[in-house]
């Protein structure tokens, strides 16, 4: 979007008695979202609302409201992101001495250049403002009582105790589950063979089916990003039944599959839920007895007397990790695994017709219904004869 080619144009633009450079309207926006994504005003407008929201575009005008309105209000782009990287990777002596040489030339700065700085730490710090707690205000004691930001401040005390990750770090993972993900999203990557919400061909639906018998190799892949990916496929998952089935340890799987169902189950059954999980997983010589540590057994059981939707949380955890960190990879380099990958389906890209928009659809069908409605109407003799009589 700020490409200076094929991105969005930008304008000195006059807000009171200050210029501001690089300024774009709201109806540019959109009408170049629009035009990229081939999607409608309305979709590209949320979507602008969502840049706005997260901060990579902010309201000149109004900062407190961080929506993108399809009019001629002003906005503007944040900083370039692609030199965050580098002011943040340095040692923590070089970020004090650029921030007090930034300090001076602020005060050397021209004022339309204090603005737009203005700007960005306004939408920064609305975008990221610490929640506040829920509670009332007799529940906070007499001494936050009397202040009304000691849950903000609480906030920072826990922020900074917290133990923190190099931005080296973080930006490296960031940058390698976009990399990982970026064939599999369909904003930058097209569904095979065909998009099913803009042409008339389903086939991509079908293939992606959760009964399916042959899954496709982008499913399959899928599978290997993390254990979550694999367990959130249904068909995925069976697939890992069948590995767990030989290697006869399936009651890991079979758990925590009983604690999803009782966490997403109804009320009335968690009491029956609750007790065949007892019975079939934790009671001592348990036919499908699972191997977790001595405490976590003990509040569990103990829990298990009174049951509610999170009882099984803990238990469900452990037994998570416990798959993740050794079943998981030796089902990636098993040979169940190698053969869905060589059965798996690569379907070809292809060309099919756009469909019709569903308003066209409605205005059919409807013109359907009247003229249907005309043909069955009874025949007014009388009226008609006045007609013929009057023609006459």
């Amino acid at each position: 979007m700020q490409d200076t080619k094929s991105g969005i144009k930008g304008s000195e633009q006059k807000l009171n008695v200050t210029t501001i450079p690089h300024v774009i309207s709201g109806k540019d926006i959109i009408a170049w979202i629009a035009n990229k994504l081939k999607i409608t005003p309305e979709e590209a407008e949320a979507f602008g609302t969502m840049l706005v929201a997260y901060g990579y575009i902010y309201p000149l005008q109004n900062h407190r409201k961080l929506v993108m309105c399809n009019d001629a209000s002003l906005y503007r782009f944040q900083a370039h992101y692609n030199h965050l990287h580098k002011w943040l990777n340095h040692k923590w002596d070089f970020i004090v001495m650029q921030a007090t040489e930034q300090y001076k030339a602020g005060k050397e700065r021209k004022k339309a250049d204090r603005v737009v700085f203005d700007c960005q730490e306004r939408a920064y710090w609305i975008v990221n403002r610490p929640p506040r707690r829920t509670h009332s205000a007799m529940d906070r004691g007499p001494d936050r009582l009397m202040d009304p930001n000691a849950d903000e401040n609480m906030f920072y005390q826990q922020a900074i105790m917290r133990s923190k990750v190099k931005s080296s770090v973080s930006l490296g993972a960031l940058v390698k589950y976009t990399t990982t993900y970026k064939t599999h999203d369909p904003f930058l990557a097209p569904c095979t063979p065909s998009n099913p919400w803009q042409t008339d061909n389903d086939t991509y639906w079908t293939l992606n089916t959760r009964s399916v018998q042959v899954p496709t190799k982008m499913r399959v892949e899928r599978w290997s990003f993390s254990f979550f990916e694999l367990l959130n496929d249904l068909r995925g998952r069976d697939d890992f039944k069948i590995f767990l089935k030989k290697e006869f340890s399936g009651e890991n799987l079979a758990f925590w599959e009983a604690a999803e169902e009782l966490k997403w189950g109804t009320a009335a059954s968690m009491s029956a839920k609750a007790e065949i999980i007892f019975k079939t997983f934790l009671a001592p010589g348990a036919p499908r007895w699972i191997n977790i540590d001595g405490r976590t057994m003990g509040l569990t059981v103990k829990g298990l007397e009174h049951p509610q939707r999170y009882v099984l949380e803990a238990a469900q955890t452990h037994v998570f990790l416990l798959m993740k960190k050794d079943t998981f990879f030796r089902y990636l380099k098993s040979p169940v695994y190698k053969d869905i990958q060589k059965k798996a389906l690569n379907p070809e890209p292809h060309n099919f017709s756009p469909g019709i928009h569903p308003m066209i659809i409605w205005q059919q069908e409807e013109e359907e219904k009247a003229k249907a409605a005309a043909a069955s109407a009874p025949v007014d003799v009388k009226a008609m004869m006045s007609k013929i009589d009057r023609k006459k």
